[in-house]
C-alpha cells in the first residue's frame, strides 16, 4: 500500500507559524482581559474619574448662557479641563489603578499561575494584557471626553454646530482623542513595568506624578523622558504657563507632531520591552504578597 506523499514544509511556512500562533494568543488574552477590565467592580473609580467632568459641564450648560459669544471662553475651559484634569490627574491615576492591577491583581487573587502554566510565552502575556489595558483606558476616557465635548457645544445650537463641523471644532476633537489614546499608552506602559518591579504602586506612582508635573523645570534632555513633554505639544489649544513656575521653566525647543508621536511611541516601546524581559525572570510567590 502506497503512502500518500506529504507536502514539503518550506522555511517560510515554519517561520510564519509562530507569528500566527502569537497573534491568536494575543487576541485570546485580549478577549479575556477586556471582559475583566470593563466589568470589574474595583474599576468603578476609573469611571468616576472619567465621567466626573461630564456632570460639571452638564451643570455649566444648564446654568450658563447660550450666547455664541461665549464659544471662545468655553473652548478655553474645555482645554483647561482636558490638560489640567484629564491628562495630569484622571488618566494618570486611572492608568495607575488599571495597569498595576493587570499583573499585581493576578498575584493578589492567586491566579497568575494559570497563565504561567499555559503554553504561552510570557512576553505574549504582557503584550496582551497591555493592549487590553490600553483599549479599556482609551475607551473609558475617550468616551467621557467625547461627552464633555458634545455637551459643551450642543447648547449653542447652530453656532455650536458651525464651530464643530465648519470650524476648528472637529479637528480639535480628533486631536484630543488622539492625545487621550497616547496618554493611556504612555502611562499604561510605565505602570505596567512598575508593577513587575515594586509591589506597592503608591510610592513610585507619587514619584512619577512629581516627575510628570514638574518636568518643565528639568534640563531639556531629561524632559524628553517625560510622557507629558510630548502630550502637551499635541494638544490643539495651548495653556498659558503658571506665573509661579514660569521663572523656573527650562525652555525646550518644541517638537513637531511628526516627531512627538513617534517619540512617545518609542518611549512606550522601550518600557514595554523592559517589561517583557522582566517577566521572563519573574517567579510566583503568593506567600510574599
Amino acid at each position: 500500500m502506497s503512502v500518500p506523499a506529504q507536502k514539503p514544509v518550506t522555511q517560510q511556512a515554519v517561520n510564519t507559524r509562530p507569528v500566527q500562533l502569537w497573534v491568536a494568543q494575543i487576541l485570546a488574552i485580549l478577549r479575556i482581559e477586556l471582559k475583566k477590565n470593563l466589568m470589574k467592580k474595583r474599576n468603578i473609580w476609573i469611571y468616576l474619574l472619567a465621567f466626573g467632568p461630564v456632570v460639571v459641564i452638564a451643570l455649566h450648560v444648564l446654568l450658563g448662557s447660550s450666547d455664541p459669544g461665549g464659544l471662545s471662553e468655553d473652548t478655553n475651559i474645555l482645554a483647561d479641563i482636558f490638560q489640567l484634569f484629564y491628562l495630569r490627574l484622571a488618566i494618570f491615576f486611572g492608568c495607575m489603578i488599571l495597569f498595576t492591577w493587570l499583573y499585581r491583581g493576578e498575584v493578589v487573587e492567586k491566579s497568575l499561575h494559570y497563565y504561567f502554566l499555559a503554553p504561552v510565552r510570557r512576553e505574549i502575556l504582557i503584550i496582551g494584557k497591555f493592549l487590553a489595558g490600553a483599549i479599556t483606558a482609551t475607551f473609558i476616557f475617550g468616551l467621557a471626553f467625547f461627552c464633555c465635548f458634545g455637551l459643551m457645544y450642543a447648547h449653542y445650537g447652530r453656532a455650536g454646530m458651525a464651530f464643530v463641523f465648519s470650524g476648528p471644532g472637529l479637528g480639535q476633537l480628533f486631536a484630543y482623542l488622539g492625545v487621550t489614546a497616547l496618554a493611556c499608552l504612555g502611562y499604561g506602559s510605565v505602570f505596567l513595568a512598575l508593577s513587575l518591579i515594586i509591589k506597592n504602586p503608591i510610592l513610585p506612582g507619587a514619584a512619577v506624578l512629581l516627575w510628570e508635573t514638574f518636568h518643565a523645570v528639568l534640563p531639556s534632555l531629561l524632559q524628553k523622558f517625560s510622557v507629558m513633554f510630548y502630550l502637551k505639544q499635541l494638544c490643539p489649544v495651548s495653556l498659558l504657563p503658571d506665573d509661579g513656575l514660569s521663572l523656573f521653566i527650562v525652555i525646550t525647543e518644541p517638537v513637531s507632531p511628526w516627531l512627538a508621536v513617534p517619540g512617545l511611541l518609542c518611549l512606550c516601546a522601550a518600557i514595554l520591552i523592559f517589561a517583557c524581559f522582566r517577566i521572563r525572570r519573574t517567579e510566583i510567590s503568593y506567600l510574599a504578597d
